[in-house]
């Protein structure tokens, strides 16, 4: 196991089912684990437009069919027991209790063979929301790149996801970190972030990524109040 201590972010490289255990409870976990639909080199190996996405894929997912599988029912319950709240991507594809809340992200991707959206299931007492965000292909909206992971979410739609959360929730958990999206998000958003992964690639992928966020400080360090002015006795007579 490894562990980096960025900003006010603790990265585990590890398997999430060791870790767990270990952490107590935390304010809420937002994750994308994988959905089981083949989402990693082989998926992608015939699409021009996910090219990057493949290659990259397959630098570090050479031997590996990582999404082969969904997460099994019993590490999504460990999940879920760990945190007060929870915001779960591809909730559809998990044996989830019924939710009054499920946060849609709009792919706004047009016609053709992937997904119009994805559903992010969490148990959080508020009505369906829905965030608008193109990602389709090459036609990502401000340009944002996505050739870390294949399953890489837009920066914008993990900080809109967040902002769904309570203020008091601090500490948030995401035992996918992947290429760390989420955690950047927290750093923006100032919650303290923890994350686990166990490929060594996309975690050092992830380390990099934070501690970029981190470098910018205008993100982060709020400003300073305004120092209280003594009138002068003229301007106090006024």
């Amino acid at each position: 196991m490894r562990v980096e201590h960025i900003g006010d972010a603790t990265l585990y490289l590890a398997d999430c089912r060791d870790v767990l255990p270990t952490l107590g409870k935390v304010d809420a976990v937002v994750t994308d684990p994988p959905y089981g639909i083949g989402a990693d080199a082989t998926a992608f190996k015939d699409s021009g437009a996910q090219r990057g996405c493949a290659l990259a894929a397959k630098r570090i997912y050479a031997n590996t069919n990582w999404d082969s599988a969904p997460p099994p029912a019993d590490l999504i319950a460990l999940i879920l027991s760990t945190a007060r709240h929870a915001i779960i991507f591809g909730g559809n594809y998990f044996h989830l209790p019924p939710s009054r809340c499920w946060l849609i992200w709009d792919k706004e991707n047009g016609g053709n063979a992937f997904a119009d959206a994805e559903l992010a299931w969490t148990n959080l007492d508020k009505p369906v929301r829905v965030v608008r965000h193109m990602w389709n292909g090459m036609l990502r909206k401000g340009g944002e790149e996505r050739n870390d992971h294949p399953t890489q979410k837009p920066l914008d739609v993990m900080r809109w996801a967040i902002g769904h959360l309570p203020d008091d929730a601090g500490v948030i958990l995401d035992p996918f970190l992947g290429s760390g999206t989420t955690g950047v998000a927290c750093a923006h958003e100032g919650r303290r972030f923890i994350g686990i992964e166990r490929e060594p690639a996309y975690f050092d992928i992830a380390c990099k990524r934070i501690a970029d966020a981190y470098a910018q400080p205008r993100l982060f360090a709020p400003s300073p109040p305004a120092k209280p002015v003594q009138p002068s006795m003229f301007e106090a007579a006024q």
